[in-house]
């Protein structure tokens, strides 16, 4: 019998499980893939992000092995350009998420979560008495592909954006708006890369750029659309005339030009008149990788025996790169829920965990949904630009928070 079945051994997952077993727990955690394993990502962990790490002894397996991010270059159209070092110590460290999330799993195995891979969770195990419906562990599909039913007191959902846990209970759901999608790429022979991040913001896309140990570049480019039979329909929207001409157009009625991943992330740097000069002898390494759609709205943060963590319980646009400290610190909050509760708390573990959600991300969702609507609209965008470039101050505070400096506002 286990005391918390954890469900993703992403960051998120991997730091609950530590945690828990560090405080005694009996832990079983689940992860669909083996590591190592891919991950679209941008690559890097901010500064606070790295500050958690190390306070819980996480760190030191793979810190040395990164390369440190001194702060971040933030571009607009009209030539606007703000450099702002982190500052006072600070760094942020870039290192692929094959690696990150491998070192974190092998970390929660080492604390003394039992760590099982390939293995498809199903569903939330679930006892319903009226209007109270109460998780009792976990449904996973078994080597000969029946249900097997694993018991549990508490279960916690780190399993991502798409949760076999969260959405079938109605506590995530994808939002209509903003639908948009991040298309990943590894180049070789970017110019001008530095130890500063790179975020691009442009009408109807960005492009974030993060060196990685490799001596390759992570591209990471987010565009508005949908996908379909494999390749994106992104961009403008085209109609056909009477004498058969076709007109583009953003408010026209037809069919978005549908392209594969590849051809968007190599449109949109050919399109920009910053990047292109620094991709002329660049050459794109492997397959691209496409994540969509982004945003994911939770509801709540769990039920009655079951705490949701990691992208599970909401997931951030990636243009402020504080996904990972929301997984980090998230997966930390629910295990002391489900340790606090363990140790006789009368709180329910889900309502601690929204209390906690609340008093340590309240700042940072305002400042994400504030962000999602301005890059879903040009003219903001533009008007956002004009301010920076009058008053790049503000801008440098706004990246100071966005990765959590000491001292940031």
């Amino acid at each position: 019998m286990y005391d918390v079945i954890v469900c993703g051994a992403g960051p998120a997952g991997s730091v609950a499980a530590t945690v828990l077993a560090r405080g005694g727990a009996r832990v079983l955690l689940l992860e669909r893939a083996r590591f190592p394993r891919d991950k679209l990502c941008g690559d890097t962990i901010n500064p606070g992000a790295l500050a958690i790490l190390r306070r819980l002894g996480l760190a030191a397996s793979f810190e040395s092995s990164g390369l440190p991010v001194d702060g971040m270059i933030v571009t607009g159209e009209h030539a606007v350009s703000v450099r702002c070092a982190y500052g006072g110590g600070a760094r942020g460290l870039a290192i692929v998420r094959r690696d990150l999330d491998a070192a974190l799993a092998r970390a929660a195995s080492a604390a003394g979560a039992r760590l099982e891979e390939e293995v498809l969770v199903r569903g939330p195990l679930v006892d319903e008495r009226g209007h109270d419906v109460r998780v009792r562990g976990v449904i996973i599909a078994g080597p000969d592909g029946r249900d097997i039913r694993i018991p549990a007191p508490i279960v916690i959902a780190a399993d991502g954006r798409r949760s076999r846990l969260a959405l079938p209970l109605g506590l995530a759901r994808h939002p209509p708006r903003p639908r948009r999608w991040a298309i990943g790429a590894y180049f070789d022979g970017v110019s001008g890369v530095t130890s500063f991040g790179e975020m691009h913001v442009r009408r109807g896309c960005y492009i974030g750029l993060a060196p990685v140990p490799s001596g390759l570049t992570n591209v990471c480019v987010v565009v508005g659309g949908r996908r379909e039979d494999g390749k994106l329909a992104t961009g403008n929207r085209q109609r056909v005339t009477g004498n058969g001409q076709r007109v583009t157009g953003n408010r026209q009625p037809g069919t978005a030009r549908q392209q594969s991943p590849a051809t968007v992330i190599n449109d949109a740097i050919a399109r920009d008149a910053q990047l292109r000069e620094r991709f002329t002898g660049a050459r794109m390494v492997g397959e691209p990788t496409v994540l969509g759609p982004l945003a994911v709205d939770a509801e709540r943060c769990g039920v009655l025996g079951l705490l949701l963590a990691g992208d599970a319980a909401g997931f951030i646009d990636p243009m402020t790169g504080d996904g990972l400290r929301f997984a980090i610190r998230g997966g930390e909050l629910a295990a002391l829920a489900a340790l606090a509760a363990f140790a006789g708390d009368p709180t329910l573990p889900h309502e601690r965990l929204a209390q906690d959600r609340r008093r340590e991300f309240a700042g940072k969702w305002r400042f994400n949904r504030t962000l999602r609507r301005l890059v879903g609209r040009s003219v903001t965008v533009e008007l956002a630009g004009l301010a920076a470039r009058a008053a790049p101050w503000l801008l440098r505070r706004t990246i100071a928070f966005a990765g959590d400096v000491p001292g940031a506002p």
